[in-house]
């Protein structure tokens, strides 16, 4: 603890300079705990989180790449519709694997050192894409883009929410979200004007800025902490609260954690499903796959064909209202995080996906049974909107952000690898069973969506803590109060 005596020396040795002493000295502490709870001195901390939402951005230009480069590549590399779907598809393959090893790959080489090794594993894949004569060469650069992405999906979030004041966690940890809607939205946009080898371009630049950016950021403390780097601990928290700030509260309640979690053997996978843990598995778990079952990647990978399935003359509608509603309502989510807190968020939610899906099944309904035709694209229109801005406010952010909150450092790893796994896992389920669902009944696949939103009010009512305005420590503690 070198450094706290040398902060709080060097406080007291100021203090002794004024003549009221006295007065000074107690009105020293109120000063800083006004920086602490009021978060004045969180530069570094912006600074941090800016830099880390790079691999945001670049998780969604990967997913949003392919879609206006369809028509591109198959007529310049010669690939059938097929082939085609393996290079769209891939990706989630390689994010499953990415995902599985992702909270090994954090907890082995730090946050940032797992961030600056996906940046650097995306840039091999949108170079392999950017040279590629062959479905081969796509085959390789898409899945290693997955790779990256699926690793960064996992650590960005959590880095974040070890670096952030609990007062401030759940709104930075949302940008995360708001990042990769815009990463989408912009490799889309962008797609429309310039070629599919052009478009690589975008998605490099995110690599570049995180790959720079990290050189100039601190650790996650916490994990520097678990790792036994102390004294690095305590640096890189002065550095995140500011250096007048009074961080021994804060780096005593970190160590206190972890010495805790130190007595205890190596996690395994296997315990996962102790009783101390498991409810925090549960919660992780349950998020993703109800955020999954709700529907978004089939509203996401095919909103084009549904706007034309319900009658509009254009595809493209359905995909610019999907990117161009995604951000600003991300926004949104993000300042109410931290003020109506993660539960009332995310049941709003999903009470307005549940509303979404079920007007957009019942204008498909209306369409079957040839009624009220002139109301079929109306009622699809104002569905999606609903379901789209809906799930923006809190089932698109919520989730990665309680996953980010709710494990013990000593199984974050583990368990953050298994929730990220489920995650992708669901992506791929939805996206690849979704033109089937819609050929067995189009009406019937959006009441399943929106039973499944009905389902997740009822999770998240009975099962999911309220993580609002506490600390990382303090909420592991309240989910298991036998530890």
């Amino acid at each position: 603890m070198a450094i706290m005596e040398d902060v709080e020396s060097g406080l007291n040795t100021k203090q002794i300079e004024v003549k009221k002493p006295l007065i000074q000295h107690k009105k020293e502490p109120k000063c800083q705990e006004s920086c602490n709870e009021n978060q004045g001195c969180i530069g570094v901390v912006l600074f941090s989180t800016a830099v880390a939402v790079c691999g945001s951005f670049e998780f969604g230009t990967c997913v949003g790449y392919s879609a206006p480069t369809q028509s591109g590549i198959i007529n310049d590399i010669g690939l059938t519709l097929s082939q085609y779907s393996v290079f769209g598809s891939i990706l989630t393959i390689g994010a499953m694997i990415g995902a599985i090893t992702s909270g090994r790959i954090a907890d082995l080489i730090g946050r940032k050192g797992a961030m600056r090794t996906s940046a650097l594993i995306c840039m091999v894949g949108w170079l392999a894409i950017y040279f590629a004569k062959d479905a081969l060469m796509l085959y390789f650069g898409r899945f290693s883009s997955g790779y990256g992405i699926g690793v960064l999906s996992y650590v960005v979030p959590v880095f974040i929410a070890e670096i952030a004041p609990k007062n401030l966690r759940g709104g930075l940890t949302t940008l995360n979200q708001l990042l990769i809607c815009a990463g989408s939205a912009v490799a889309f946009i962008v797609g429309t004007f310039v070629t599919w080898r052009t478009l690589v371009l975008i998605g490099l630049i995110p690599c570049l800025v995180l790959l720079a950016g990290l050189f100039f950021i601190p650790e996650s403390p916490r994990w520097l902490a678990k790792v036994g780097r102390q004294r690095d601990s305590e640096v890189a928290l002065q550095r995140l609260r500011g250096k007048d700030a009074n961080i021994s509260q804060e780096a005593a309640e970190i160590q206190e954690n972890i010495e805790t979690l130190q007595i205890l053997p190596k996690a395994r996978f296997q315990d996962l499903f102790q009783s101390k843990y498991i409810r925090s598995v549960i919660v992780g778990v349950g998020l993703m796959v109800f955020q999954q079952l709700g529907g978004i990647n089939g509203f996401g990978f095919y909103a084009s064909n549904i706007f034309i399935s319900a009658g509009f003359s254009s595809g493209r509608l359905g995909t610019i209202l999907f990117g161009s509603i995604q951000i600003p309502i991300t926004i949104l989510g993000a300042f109410l995080m931290d003020r109506s807190g993660r539960k009332p968020l995310i049941m709003v939610s999903a009470t307005g996906t549940l509303i979404g899906c079920f007007a957009t099944g019942v204008s498909f309904y209306l369409k079957g049974q040839g009624m009220h035709a002139e109301w079929v694209p109306i009622l699809a229109l104002a569905g999606i909107i609903v379901y789209i801005g809906s799930f923006s406010i809190g089932m698109g952010a919520v989730p990665w952000v309680i996953m980010s909150e709710i494990f013990p450092i000593n199984i974050k790893g583990i368990a953050g690898g298994l929730v990220t796994l489920v995650n992708w896992f669901g992506s791929w389920a939805v996206s690849y069973t979704f033109n089937f669902l819609m050929s067995w009944s189009s009406a019937g696949t959006f009441f399943i969506f929106s039973a499944a939103s009905a389902a997740t009010i009822l999770f998240v009512a009975r099962v999911v803590p309220e993580t609002k305005g506490r600390t990382l420590e303090e909420i592991q503690s309240s989910l298991n109060p036998n530890k």
